[in-house]
């Protein structure tokens, strides 16, 4: 994910949450101190203020815990609330594939069967927007949007007025012959699906899979609230739009800022780290969907068929690494999602065949705010080390 957009500790500490399981029902303790171990070994190297990790095995805990600080002389615990950003979009395009098996709906629906008036709409069907195939831009990196936002990053934004910064321009390429990360078609996708199914998308949501999954921690976000207690993140990627000098120290709160432009209305959410492994779970297992749908949802059908493109900053040749299903990501034969904005970063992924869910969340120091202002997304490079550990014999690759 495009950053606009995450901050230290000394001597990191964890904090361990209640439901810790006993010796008699812990799945593996020796796993749990290894784990334990890496995230010790990794905070300083990486730059991390705070990691809330959770790893589970066919549903146990092996460990939930928290280590650093939210903000100075504030421990991180396990109970604490964040953004989950990109989590929702293996959400919303659960729900859609939910539809599709209620026969209220089908993939190969053009948009313009509800969103007539959105430029292209007529080329673009459903598949194509819940699989980024569509070759609309994705309006984060547009240059006028940034200036925008930076300029005010408490602003609320509508989704109309995201949608035209990605559907005013061209299509990238022809619907369905490529692929592009764009927030663009999750902004139009949350107006279908709102259309679709006669109610808010939160409403959906609700119902489809924060309800049936026991999601008590993860709520839609229609402000920059965010539930007490609060994993305060930080950044320093307003740098440059400010004009501080790159070689100078920078870093500012952004946990309240607005988080309207980030994806659809009603699927802004914050979470915890114990809804994120529930979710990944279900994700990659399936549990939501029929089987032909799941099938569909994590296939890989895309690696080795796309390209990069001239001027698409977001557009990337699929491999085993990476690659796009529908609404999740597919590295190797884990299903996840790896949201980063504002100064959050996490994953929840999970590898189906060993019945093993992770989820980590981060934040940052200020030393990774360095020189332009940008990290990469710490909690991925975390995960990929926790998940060697965890299952060694089916990896999440190392490279994307």
């Amino acid at each position: 994910m495009t950053v606009l957009a995450l901050a230290g500790c000394s001597t990191p500490t964890a904090e361990k949450t209640d439901e810790t399981p006993s010796p008699s029902t812990l799945v593996d303790a020796g796993l749990a101190e290894q784990v334990r171990a890496i995230v010790a070994a990794q905070m300083g190297t990486r730059h991390l203020r705070s990691v809330i990790v959770r790893v589970t095995k066919a549903g146990e805990p092996v460990l939930t815990e928290a280590f650093g600080e939210s903000m100075p002389g504030v421990p991180a615990t396990t109970d604490m609330n964040f953004r989950n950003g990109a989590v929702a979009i293996s959400y919303m395009a659960t729900a859609l594939l939910q539809l599709v098996d209620e026969k209220k709906v089908s993939l190969t629906d053009k948009l313009s069967s509800w969103l007539p008036d959105v430029p292209n709409s007529d080329k673009v069907t459903l598949e194509q927007l819940v699989q980024m195939t569509s070759g609309y831009e994705d309006y984060v990196p547009d240059e006028q949007f940034q200036k925008e936002f930076y300029a005010d990053p408490f602003r609320a934004w509508t989704p109309d007025e995201l949608q035209a910064f990605g559907t005013s321009k061209p299509l990238i390429y022809t619907p369905g012959t490529n692929w592009n990360y764009a927030h663009t078609n999750y902004i139009l996708l949350g107006l279908a699906l709102e259309k679709i199914a006669g109610m808010p998308l939160d409403g959906l949501l609700q119902q489809k899979i924060l309800t049936p999954l026991g999601l008590t921690g993860t709520r839609n976000s229609p402000t920059p609230q965010i539930p007490e207690p609060v994993l305060h993140a930080y950044t320093g990627e307003r740098k440059a739009a400010l004009g501080v000098p790159a070689a100078a120290r920078f870093m500012e709160d952004s946990s309240f800022w607005n988080p309207s432009w980030t994806l659809a209305r009603g699927a802004v959410q914050t979470t915890t780290i114990t809804d994120m492994t529930t979710s990944a779970d279900a994700i990659g297992s399936g549990s939501l969907l029929t089987a032909q749908s799941h099938t569909a949802q994590i296939a890989t059908t895309l690696r080795g068929k796309t390209t990069k493109v001239p001027g698409c900053a977001n557009c990337t040749e699929m491999g085993v690494g990476f690659s796009y299903g529908l609404g999740v990501v597919l590295s190797g034969n884990w299903v996840l999602q790896n949201p980063m904005f504002a100064g959050y970063s996490a994953v929840e992924a999970s590898l189906p065949s060993q019945k093993l869910a992770i989820a980590v969340a981060v934040t940052y120091t200020e030393a990774a705010f360095d020189g332009p202002g940008d990290v990469p997304n710490q909690a991925l490079e975390l995960f990929k080390i926790i998940g060697a550990a965890v299952a060694p014999t089916d990896a999440p690759p190392l490279s994307w």
